[in-house]
């Protein structure tokens, strides 16, 4: 018996430049290493955002649960 669940796509690799939305912030990758992703995390109109490190599974995971969408690859 077939299920008529629609697929997501799912989510693209991450490279170095993407923005992502979620639903009150914004994502910036910056650099892309083998296990770990520097990024960015903008909450509002915030200017300035620290660097965080996370790994690609968790940090794919997070995006997931979030449904962010991409806007700039």
């Amino acid at each position: 018996m077939k299920s008529s669940r629609p697929s997501r796509a799912p989510i693209q690799p991450f490279q170095s430049g993407q923005v992502w939305e979620l639903a009150d912030s914004r994502l910036h990758i910056g650099l892309v290493g083998k296990t770990l992703v520097h990024y960015k995390q903008y909450h509002g109109k915030t200017k300035r955002a620290p660097i965080s490190l996370a790994n690609k599974i968790a940090l794919k995971k997070y995006i997931a649960a979030q449904q962010a969408v991409l806007i700039h690859s």
